[in-house]
């Protein structure tokens, strides 16, 4: 890659079916010379409907950012394309006649500039100096009850809300949340980026996640040290988990910044 930054991606994708027959989530990236973009989905609806929903969106977004490649990173393109997304997936619904929903996650970096867009609960994390922060908010019942003080951030993860959803792709009245980082706080070397879908983060506290990617050494060895936490805590009815890992990794000394804040 031909990145105009002092730092080169290390990226890896993970996903288990979880207790189901079958999995739902779908997760797809896209790496080019400036600028890379990265998508997780977890449909709903079911056998043939939740895997095809979840699918048709992420391909949706994945194809309109092969055909806009030279275009700078914006947040604004990202919600167009996730209500081009939602046209999509509600055709698809019409066409075999199901309720098929997803939720999605969407991250697109470019040069030190990265925006996000996300619908639904999954999530999206970023890990800078040491210190972990969710960049979206739910879009649940459970994490509205958070915001509102009426639970705690450790009762989210067993809230009977929690699959209740007040926002989907596939819904007529689609709505995005979209956000960018600022000029001030641009991606520098040693920052990562987690999406994930809820199979995942329901099984990972905030903490445990940050202390994984400071003791590893690339972004297959994180994935892996988050993954033997969740294997270890899954049931019979667990829900599918993905996620990907995106370390923007010092090209001169790569993770070096871990080491140095585990000191």
């Amino acid at each position: 890659m031909k990145w105009e930054t002092d730092w080169k991606l290390d990226t890896d994708t993970f996903t288990n079916k979880g207790g189901r027959e079958y999995n739902e989530d779908f997760a797809d990236s896209r790496i080019g010379e400036k600028s890379a973009f990265f998508v997780v989905a977890d449909g709903l609806g079911g056998h043939r409907g939740g895997d095809l929903a979840s699918r048709c969106v992420v391909e949706t977004l994945t194809t309109a950012w092969e055909e806009d490649t030279a275009g700078n990173v914006r947040k604004d393109w990202l919600e167009k394309q996730i209500l081009m997304a939602n046209s999509a997936l509600l055709n698809l619904q019409r066409a075999s006649a199901a309720a098929m929903k997803s939720t999605v996650a969407v991250l697109w970096l470019d040069g030190h500039t990265a925006a996000w867009a996300h619908v639904g609960d999954s999530r999206i994390y970023h890990l800078s100096g040491g210190r972990i922060r969710l960049l979206t908010d739910d879009h649940s019942v459970t994490f509205k009850k958070f915001k509102a003080g009426e639970i705690t951030k450790n009762a989210m993860h067993d809230d009977e809300d929690r699959a209740r959803l007040l926002r989907a792709v596939g819904d007529e009245n689609c709505l995005p949340d979209c956000a960018a980082l600022s000029e001030t706080h641009p991606v520098r070397p040693g920052d990562a980026f987690l999406l994930c879908t809820d199979g995942f983060w329901e099984h990972m506290c905030d903490e445990e996640i940050l202390v994984d990617y400071l003791k590893s050494e690339s972004a297959t060895q994180w994935g892996q040290l988050m993954m033997l936490r969740v294997m270890r805590r899954l049931h019979p009815d667990s829900d599918n988990l993905t996620f990907t890992v995106i370390v923007a990794a010092d090209i001169q000394s790569p993770w070096e910044q871990r080491s140095l804040l585990l000191k």
